[in-house]
Order: C-alpha cells, then structure tokens, then sequence
C-alpha cells in the first residue's frame, strides 16, 4: 500500500472511531430521557388552564430546569453506582464512567447537578410552598433507594414500584403547588388531585424503565440485579407490556368517563401507535437482546406522546366547551 494510501485508511479509521464515539456520547447524554423528568409539571400546568386556575409561568420554567438537573444527577449517578457493581462493564459501551474512565469526575458533575437542581427547586419552594421542596427531596430519595447504595432496590427488582412513586403522585403534587399564584390554597398537599392527573402518565414513564431491561438481561443477572425482567424472562415480561399500556390509558380515561375532565383528555391517545409498535416489537424480537435496545425508545415515544396528549387536551377542554357553547 503506498503512503497516500495509508494516510487515507489511518483518517477513515479515525473518522469512523470519531463517529463511533459521537454515537456513544449521544446514547449517554440520554436527551430523549427528559421526557420524563418534565412531564409531571406539563400536565400540572394543563389540569390548572383546564380547571380556570392561575398558572405562573416563570415557576414553570423555573421547575423544567430543576427537573432536568436533577434526572441528569440520577442518571449520571446511576452509572456510578452501576460501575460499582461491575454490571455496566461490558453490556454498556455508553456509561459516561466507561467513556470517560473517570468515576470520581462523573461523580463530581452528578452531585453538582443535584446541588443546582435543588437549589432551583428551593428557589421555586421560597415563591410557592415549602412542602414543594419537601416532596421534591423525597422524589430524590426514593431514585436513591433505587440506585444507591446500600440500598440498590432496582437491583431487587423494586425499581418500577419507586419509579411509580416519584414521577407520580409526589412531583405531580409538588408541581401542583409550585405553579399555584401566590396565596391560593392553605397550604396543604393536594394528594388526591395528584393522584388522579399523575398514576396514569407515571405508569408509562415505569414502562419506559421496565423496557430498559430487556436487552441487558444476562449482565444484570451476572451481577445480581434481578430487575422484572430478569426474574420473569423475556418472554413473560414482554407479555405484562400491553397490560402496562392499557393501565395507563385506563387511568386516564377513567375520569373522563366520571365526568372530572372534557373530552379532549383522551388525546393521551396519540401514544397509542408507538405503544402497538412497541407490543409487536418485544413480541417478536424479546429473545434476541442485540436488538432490543430500541424497546426503551419504543417506550419514551409512548410515554411522551401519551403525557403530551393528556395535558394538552385537559388545557384546551374549556376552549373546546366555550366554542362550542357559541
């Protein structure tokens, strides 16, 4: 091979390690993921136009930035602790520890996020409630129970259950009263509220958690982590898919049928083409794990389109009502 010839082979080799590499650093920053850090205040925000209730927007803005920060410190986080274990060694080529090699560095930025993003939300508390950084820091603990240790409770395969919890009732709650003008209410934790407008949308963002298993089952068993998946075998848990599916709508429409919100709230229904995309995937494909990294994405688009649907149609119920009134 002549001398030209071999500098161009050593800069395409370069070039596709670069673009290799770039794929990674993509697949670690996880931009999609976010998705299910700001859904619980979008659908506050949208059940208050849609109740006729005050809505403060620079709070809004002020809870998305502290909601991103602090994902960003459980994901980053997360890969700590997994790096610990020695489970994301070799099924997961875009840990930011493996790509960066530096455990304390990554560490070091998680924990930063986590400062920033609490200070946000105490700045949102100071203007709102208390009670909202409160609820907060228990969002916050219960994703540490999840990863950290010595707790590891994903690695009991209770990582959905918490999940449930955190992206929920409690930050649902905990945006409902951030977003509230100055004065209203007493104070109090509107819990049932929260219950109603978050159990629905916080089933799909679970799913989107359960589905993140599929393709690592032999690690995660290797090392101990009996996530759903790994404890029921691929076969069984792509089948429990539909039924998470169909929770989540059902927790959604169960209120339009009661009579507590407009029609429009079951534009969630938009998630449902992802979601029968989804169903199909696993079902065809759950025994060969080199594909199934796409599920979890499959998965985001549902809980995304569904979460989006359902708080933009309870805002526009009482636009709809009043054209139609005309």
């Amino acid at each position: 091979m002549s001398e030209p010839q071999v500098v161009a082979s050593r800069y395409a080799a370069g070039g596709a390690a670069a673009a290799d590499r770039g794929r990674l650093w993509r697949a670690a920053v996880k931009w999609p993921m976010y998705a299910v850090a700001v859904m619980p205040v979008l659908l506050a925000a949208g059940w208050r136009l849609g109740q006729g209730l005050g809505l403060r927007f620079d709070q809004l803005l002020l809870f998305l930035l502290a909601a991103v920060l602090l994902l960003a410190w459980e994901n980053l986080a997360n890969d700590v602790f997994d790096a610990d274990t020695g489970v994301d060694t070799h099924g997961k080529p875009h840990s930011v520890v493996n790509l960066t090699g530096r455990r304390d560095r990554v560490l070091g930025l998680a924990n930063g996020c986590l400062l920033l993003g609490l200070a946000l939300m105490a700045l949102v508390a100071l203007r709102s409630s208390a009670v909202v950084l409160l609820l907060v820091l228990l969002c916050c603990g219960l994703g540490y129970l999840y990863q950290g240790p010595p707790f590891r409770l994903g690695y009991r395969g209770l990582g959905e259950p918490l999940c449930w919890l955190a992206f929920g009732p409690c930050a649902t709650a905990a945006a409902l009263l951030a977003l509230a003008p100055a004065g209203e209410g007493g104070g109090g934790v509107p819990w049932g509220a929260a219950l109603v407008l978050g159990s629905g949308p916080a089933v799909a963002t679970s799913l989107v958690l359960f589905c993140s298993h599929f393709h690592q089952v032999e690690e995660d068993a290797a090392h101990g982590k009996r996530s759903p998946v790994v404890r029921l075998g691929t076969q069984r848990a792509a089948a429990l898919v539909p039924w998470f599916v169909a929770s989540a709508l059902a927790l959604q429409w169960a209120p339009v049928l009661l009579g507590w919100w407009p029609i429009t709230a079951l534009l969630g229904a938009i998630g449902l083409p992802p979601a029968r995309a989804l169903i199909q995937f696993l079902g065809d494909h759950h025994h060969r794990p080199e594909r199934l990294v796409g599920s979890k994405f499959l998965a985001l688009r549902f809980q995304a389109l569904n979460g989006l649907g359902l708080a933009c149609g309870l805002a526009l119920g009482p636009w709809l009502t009043a054209l139609a009134g005309r």
